[in-house]
């Protein structure tokens, strides 16, 4: 966990550190244990401004928006007697679907924002409503995982649905991170699984889904061309620009794909 932390600060990234709750259902299951693990690594991690604190990912199986305030209420205050503050996302019951729940009855608490989980292909236009009302209503909510296939994390890619919930997100100024950075053999891995290569990333090594991100993550208009060749100052998506951003073409096939930074390792 602090090598990952380390390695993202050298890279100029953010880091979220998540608690990952799933099979477990509710978070207060092993709140002894978040509370240790917390306590420690929020005194370690004090000093670093690039962190964000994810305490509770995805309670589910009946799992109350009561229940998840109450451990919130637990672990918020360990974070904050050693980072004032750090932003901290908390779940939302049905898997971070329940967005509304805590629009609701907020925590009374600062730096906080609130997960929504969505898979494109699942997930359709009542969540996104859903999302809507909640930010409009206030909520400051985070999508803190996404991917653009089923809720499994496979089968079918849902293009449509994935351009649809970008446009929404930037919309509403919601900020989202993208499940997952692997090669398993699954459609929400961004590398294909017969990519082995830790470093040296070219067009071919992606997947459908990895290929929608670099478009998407890249602005309306760009070329391939400065896709693959970008040096500095690589420009953000702009509001809307999601359903155009798949006719801006993807990096050329055996391009070395670049950061803004250089070769994207």
């Amino acid at each position: 966990m602090r090598d990952g932390v380390s390695f993202a600060t050298e890279a100029d990234l953010y880091a979220i550190v998540d608690w990952h709750v799933l099979s477990d259902a509710n978070p207060l299951a092993h709140a002894d244990e978040a509370a240790g693990f917390f306590g420690r690594i929020s005194a370690d991690l004090s000093g670093n401004n690039n962190v964000i604190y994810e305490i509770c990912n995805e309670p589910n199986n009946g799992t109350t928006w009561e229940d998840v305030k109450a451990c919130a209420q637990r672990i918020i205050p360990i974070i904050r007697a050693n980072d004032p503050n750090a932003v901290i996302i908390v779940g939302t019951p049905t898997w971070c679907q329940d967005v509304d729940q805590a629009a609701a009855a907020p925590l009374d608490a600062d730096n906080v924002m609130y997960a929504l989980h969505f898979y494109a292909a699942t997930h359709q236009a009542d969540l996104r409503d859903r999302m809507a009302a909640a930010v409009r209503a206030g909520l400051p909510v985070f999508v803190s995982e996404f991917g653009i296939c089923d809720a499994s994390g496979n089968g079918t890619i849902d293009r449509t649905s994935a351009d649809a919930w970008v446009a929404a997100m930037n919309d509403l100024g919601v900020n989202y991170t993208c499940w997952n950075l692997s090669n398993e053999d699954e459609a929400s891995a961004l590398f294909k699984s017969t990519c082995g290569k830790t470093s040296g990333f070219t067009a071919d090594d992606l997947s459908e889904e990895g290929t929608w991100l670099w478009d998407v993550l890249h602005s309306e208009g760009e070329s391939a061309a400065s896709a693959t060749g970008a040096a500095a100052g690589t420009a953000n998506t702009t509001a809307g620009s999601a359903a155009s951003a798949n006719d801006s073409g993807s990096a050329a096939a055996g391009d070395v794909l670049h950061s803004s930074t250089g070769t994207f390792d």
